[in-house]
């Protein structure tokens, strides 16, 4: 991430995380925050959810769902191997539809507004079945 190293992380129950540490902050610590206070007031099928947070001294990490297919950016820039899948155009559209639905989501749905000033595709997150959903609310903007 832009902000800190994400690491998979397993659950007591056997539920896969990603937990994203974050470098040391300057200040209060505001932009994570803002992304907790962000995304906790989130629930959308296209919206990265998050399990939990660890704000300790100058310690701070966030811990969302696991997203297996990792960022969108990786199906697009980068060479592909032949371990990266190519995505054919239905799995695209259904991609561009998620993404255009949770932003509206993030704009009208939920009770408070906030607009997020950073998508791009290493933003959006994939999980097992193509489903995107948007992430990385540092930038967000709450309205």
């Amino acid at each position: 991430g832009g902000f800190g190293i994400v690491f998979k992380g397993t659950l007591p129950n056997g539920s896969h995380v990603a937990v994203k540490v974050l470098n040391e902050l300057k200040g209060s610590g505001e932009e994570f925050i803002n992304e907790v206070s962000s995304i906790s007031r989130t629930s959308h099928v296209n919206v990265v959810s998050l399990v939990g947070f660890c704000f300790e001294g100058r310690k701070r990490a966030l811990i969302y769902e696991f997203m297996p297919n990792g960022s969108l950016e990786k199906f697009i820039y980068e060479e592909r191997s032949d371990n990266v899948r190519k995505l054919g155009w239905p799995i695209l559209y259904k991609i561009a539809l998620g993404i255009a639905r949770g932003l509206e989501y993030l704009h009208r749905g939920c009770n408070t507004r906030i607009l997020h000033f950073d998508i791009k595709p290493h933003n959006i997150l994939l999980d097992d079945d193509f489903c995107p959903k948007i992430s990385d609310f540092g930038l967000a903007k709450l309205l």
